[in-house]
């Protein structure tokens, strides 16, 4: 049986090798905005301080673990508060929870775990005080956009223009 958790401080290299595997997806260029070149340039140190900052600060991330321990997928959830920038640079004017990094390795695709992840990303959010969950998602990633419209995303017209293209923006209801 497979668990969904949060991962802990000390699994930085668990963290590493997890994103080099999502970085390395054919979807990846589409998904994510980081390079598997950029990535494998990351000092220890970095994917330390990612690790500790997503066991225990506002940003949260989510594992899906094999009973042998393996990781096959992951989440993370972004808090980003009022008056900061978001990853793409723009304004938030008010708190705001976004679902980032989502993974399920090739092999463990089809068992729900995707399922199981949002659900982890969505049980967060809400402890964290929010009444929605967003998201953005490229447009011609049909996979993943029919995962999260499962999960209860849906799209609100509105969309992002990135380096990677067009961006949907998507929110599911906490409430």
């Amino acid at each position: 049986m497979t668990t969904i958790r949060r991962i802990r401080a000390d699994e930085w290299e668990k963290v590493r090798m997890l994103r080099l595997a999502a970085l390395a997806d054919p979807a990846a260029p589409i998904a994510f905005l980081e390079t598997l070149e950029e990535a494998l340039e990351r000092p220890a140190e970095f994917w330390e301080s990612r690790a500790a900052g997503a066991a225990t600060g506002p940003t949260a991330q989510f594992v899906a673990e094999a009973p042998s321990g393996e990781w096959l997928g992951t989440v993370v959830v972004l808090v980003f508060e009022a008056g900061t920038e978001d990853y793409w640079g723009h304004p938030v004017p008010g708190r705001r929870a976004n679902v980032v990094g989502v993974f399920v390795k090739p092999e463990a695709r089809g068992a729900g775990l995707i399922d199981q992840l949002m659900a982890a990303a969505k049980e967060y959010a809400v402890s964290e005080g929010f009444d929605e969950l967003r998201l953005e998602v490229h447009r011609t990633n049909h996979r993943a956009r029919a995962a999260y419209e499962r999960a209860g995303f849906v799209a609100t017209g509105d969309v992002i223009e990135s380096a990677c293209g067009t961006d949907a923006v998507m929110v599911a209801s906490l409430r």
